[in-house]
């Protein structure tokens, strides 16, 4: 048995009207344990932006029929094109370490096939038709945010109603209700790909990725929609010195109430900067 998740996740009934309920749950099994060290990188300092720059879209691995902003160089705009699934990789390949990055997708924005996950360089960029392109084949792994299924190598399996559905303890009746932004978290040395959604850990959504290089990537169908990426942080998979680890015990006994008053606790200034990251 694993670590006992309890959250509140927004569904709506897909029989009816929409009905923005709490729906708690206590989740149990190994694929719910949310990582340690994903609580470890959460609580670091953010990426600079010089770091998010180095992890953004790349200008150069797309469909034409997208294209990088000039003025926001961690977001993609896509052409009105019909009858088009279009996609994007992230500029880094990731073959080790703990990796997080959040994407900006407004819901309004998705039309039919919006899909977010990860991918080879040898992935498709584009597909004639509205499809799930990430995931359609051995070489991309997504999460369909409209169905609410996960995808790999859809190309070879009898149909999408076949696809397991993601997070996996929705009911038959249900449909989640994601928000413009979600968080995926890469593991490459567990070799797992998971999600978050408003601070909530989904679960892990796909398994068996080591021994790949892997890419950030979505493919979308909206015309004129709009896609940011924003690199969270990352962790490399040797330990983390003692005094790491202590600094996450001490802010954990602080609490979010208290962590910003850890100037007025009576330690030594430099153990208080070593609190705050600084």
């Amino acid at each position: 048995m694993g670590q006992k998740i309890s959250g509140s996740i927004k569904s709506v009934d897909v029989r009816g009207e929409p009905s923005y309920r709490p729906v708690r749950r206590e989740l149990r099994g190994p694929d719910f344990c949310r990582p340690p060290r994903l609580d470890l990188l959460l609580d670091m300092p953010p990426a600079t932006a010089e770091t998010q720059l180095r992890h953004a879209w790349n200008s150069d691995d797309r469909s034409l029929n997208v294209f990088v902003k000039e003025d926001d160089k961690l977001t993609f705009h896509r052409h009105p094109v019909a009858q088009s699934t279009d996609c994007i990789r992230g500029k880094v390949g990731y073959t080790r370490g703990l990796h997080v990055w959040r994407i900006h997708w407004p819901a309004r924005q998705r039309g039919t096939h919006a899909v977010v996950g990860v991918a080879t360089a040898e992935a498709p960029l584009h597909s004639v038709g509205y499809t799930a392109l990430v995931g359609s084949d051995s070489e991309s792994w997504g999460w369909d945010l409209g169905r609410n299924r996960l995808y790999h190598d859809g190309k070879n399996r009898p149909g999408s109603s076949s696809a397991p559905t993601y997070p996996s303890f929705l009911e038959p009746d249900e449909s989640f209700v994601l928000p413009d932004c979600l968080t995926v978290i890469l593991d490459m040395d567990e070799g797992t790909l998971s999600f978050m959604v408003d601070g909530q850990y989904l679960g892990v959504a796909f398994r068996g990725l080591k021994g790949k290089r892997l890419y950030p990537i979505v493919s979308a169908v909206w015309g004129h929609c709009e896609v940011s990426i924003r690199y969270v942080n990352g962790l490399d998979p040797e330990p983390l010195p003692l005094m790491d680890l202590c600094r996450r015990v001490a802010r954990l006994a602080l609490g979010r109430e208290r962590i910003h008053h850890i100037e007025t606790l009576p330690l030594p200034q430099t153990l208080k900067n070593y609190l705050q990251y600084q």
